[in-house]
């Protein structure tokens, strides 16, 4: 099912999501409805702030993007209270976008290696090295179950530029090809 992606402004993205665990309701529904609303969109991670609950699950397919022939370093994995344990290497600068903040893209200074603890969709414990365009997707979506949106993450001219998108985010004044919840209507 086709979930309604929660837009900049809406509470539920600035909050620091809650650990859950196997005995979610309906959590294999969830995270296949959350696959579903994500390739729909056209994106290439979810959080599940994102779609409303303040908890700490993301997930995220980067074999999509990936060059042709190198699909094999890409990842599509479920991140379940999730845990980055350190970040290294000099900061690398890539334009990102977000599916909450439809229209808006800024560069994003993030570290090109972490190293993060989480539970899959089965419960097994993971700890994991992961680098390039796989860290910068978990780093992204990892951001949103700590309540950060990547715009607040640009430089201060960017941030002042984008303003009045912002705002007409908010308002639910813009036009998306998939379902949305504005903070103003």
């Amino acid at each position: 099912m086709l979930l309604p992606i929660h837009g900049y402004g809406l509470p539920v993205l600035r909050k620091l999501g809650e650990e859950i665990d196997k005995d979610y309701p309906e959590l294999e529904k969830l995270i296949q409805d959350m696959w579903d609303t994500m390739y729909y969109a056209q994106g290439v991670g979810l959080a599940a702030p994102q779609i409303g609950k303040s908890i700490r699950l993301f997930l995220v397919d980067t074999i999509q993007v990936m060059d042709e022939g190198e699909e094999d370093k890409g990842i599509k994995q479920v991140f379940i209270n999730a845990e980055i344990l350190d970040e290294t290497g000099e900061e690398w600068a890539y334009e990102e976008g977000c599916l909450s903040i439809p229209d808006v893209r800024g560069d994003v200074e993030r570290k090109p290696t972490i190293k993060i603890r989480y539970q899959d969709e089965n419960f097994e414990t993971h700890e994991k090295e992961f680098d390039g365009m796989n860290a910068r997707v978990i780093q992204h979506e990892y951001d949103h179950i700590e309540g950060i949106l990547f715009t607040e993450l640009l430089k201060p001219i960017r941030k002042r530029l984008l303003k009045k998108r912002l705002e007409n985010i908010k308002k639910g004044s813009i036009k998306v090809e998939y379902k949305m919840k504005f903070a103003g209507k």
